[in-house]
């Protein structure tokens, strides 16, 4: 590969191709909540092509590839965007798409078009400066906690979840997150009480509502599972339903995290002027891209509120590294397939690696057997 550079030193470039790619990844269990069915995950796959040779990747993806043609079309509409420009320039470009989406409107299958295209420049933008894009932002930390996240559903019985949190604590997991939503609260509480003793006390537990219960529900849940040491209570009620999470919050002394529903720096600063949130969890499609995700962290920060990143592990590592205020990433194994590169957990933290843009890119092979004919 040959590479053009500028008197500065800095690679010269331009985005001369949009390619994208529909890939389905099958679950190796089917993933049960209380709102969601879920036995693969669909994928776009995006490749922003440049007249250097680089490649910027990423994705975005749906549940049981539910609609993962809308989000293609969406993609490839605002591909006049980026073809043709040099990717440093990504402010520019997102406030071009911004602005163009107005009509149609500012979350949904919109705001995750622009967030694939954003993020796969910033890949670029690593790649040509030959850095890891967390400390292109500014880095703070070198390794992050994670904890994990693909297990312990709800259509689980309470001796299959005691088995796989000890397996999680042997992949070197000091944190994990667990389901409720079971038609008797009394069941909620005595799985999370079975899970504990198995982890015992020095293990973060995490439990998810997902959006299962109304105000005074969650309330009551909440005091009866008080005696087992939560590290947060996440999405008790519906996500939209601000003043519900506030109600919660005030009335719970265990945190309440939420926020992976939300689009934009718009939608968290509702959440932050609701009080609804003691930790914010925003998800990197749909907060709109790198680009979007960096100003959401600086606006929690300014409001002494906490972040912790929502799926795309690999993408949020470049967040995770360059944010004081963020606390953990969520480790969701679904997408490992697609890559080259693995994720090690080691005594609960991932290290972030030092491979240039997002540090991590897609297996030909995988995405070949994969892809969707």
């Amino acid at each position: 590969m040959t590479l053009k550079f500028s008197e500065s030193g800095s690679v010269q470039m331009k985005i001369t191709n949009l390619r994208t790619v529909l890939v389905e990844v099958p679950l190796d269990k089917p993933l049960i909540t209380a709102i969601h069915e879920t036995r693969s995950v669909g994928c776009v796959l995006i490749y922003l092509e440049t007249d250097s040779g680089l490649v910027g990747e990423n994705y975005i993806f749906t549940l049981n590839s539910a609609r993962l043609s809308v989000f293609d079309s969406m993609i490839k509409s605002l591909a006049h965007h980026v073809i043709g420009q040099d990717p440093h320039y990504v402010e520019r470009m997102w406030d071009g798409m911004w602005r163009e989406i107005n009509p149609i409107g500012h979350e949904g299958i919109t705001i995750g078009a622009m967030s694939a295209l954003d993020t796969a420049c910033w890949d670029l933008i690593g790649k040509a400066a030959n850095q890891p894009v967390y400390k292109l932002f500014g880095a703070y930390r070198d390794s992050v906690k994670a904890y994990a996240s693909s297990g312990l559903w709800l259509s689980q019985t309470t001796d299959e979840l005691v088995e796989e949190a000890r397996e999680f604590m042997s992949q070197g997991f000091r944190a994990m997150k667990m389901r409720l939503g079971k038609p008797r609260m009394a069941e909620d509480v005595a799985r999370v009480a079975a899970v504990r003793e198995a982890i015992g006390p020095d293990i973060e537990l995490l439990a998810d509502g997902n959006q299962a219960f109304t105000p005074s529900q969650a309330i009551r849940l909440g005091r009866m599972l008080e005696p087992y040491d939560l590290g947060w209570f996440e999405e008790p009620v519906a996500s939209y339903d601000h003043q519900g999470h506030a109600d919660v919050a005030a009335a719970l002394d265990m945190p309440i995290a939420s926020g992976e529903t939300e689009y934009t720096r718009h939608g968290m600063q509702r959440m932050i002027q609701a009080r609804s949130a003691d930790v914010l969890m925003p998800d990197l499609q749909r907060i709109g891209g790198l680009t979007e995700f960096r100003r959401v962290a600086s606006l929690a920060a300014g409001h002494n509120i906490p972040i912790s990143t929502h799926i795309f592990t690999e993408q949020s590592l470049s967040i995770a590294g360059s944010a004081p205020n963020c606390l953990s990433v969520e480790h969701v194994s679904w997408f490992s397939p697609l890559y080259r590169e693995k994720i090690e957990i080691v005594d609960g933290l991932i290290t972030i690696p030092q491979r240039p843009g997002l540090g991590f890119s897609f297996d030909a092979d995988a995405v070949d057997r994969l892809r969707v004919r």
